[in-house]
């Protein structure tokens, strides 16, 4: 293998908008996400509603829904 042409790959830390933090190894340092294993709908059982950037309120906006639906 040719040398000096592969990034450096050390550990990192993966950051997740609910607080979870998870340590592995990579070639990014300090890597933020939105959604992870332990806020994933499908990993929790739960319904969760992710708006990203008001897309949700401009569609209601745009094809006139209110809050109880029509």
């Amino acid at each position: 293998m040719k040398k000096d042409i592969h990034p450096e790959y050390g550990q990192t830390k993966i950051t997740c908008a609910c607080g979870e933090v998870i340590e592995t190894g990579s070639t990014k340092k300090d890597i933020r996400i939105d959604i992870c294993s332990k806020c994933h709908p499908y990993f929790t059982g739960k319904q969760k509603l992710v708006d990203t950037g008001g897309r949700v309120d401009r569609f209601n906006r745009k094809f006139g829904m209110s809050k109880e639906g029509k």
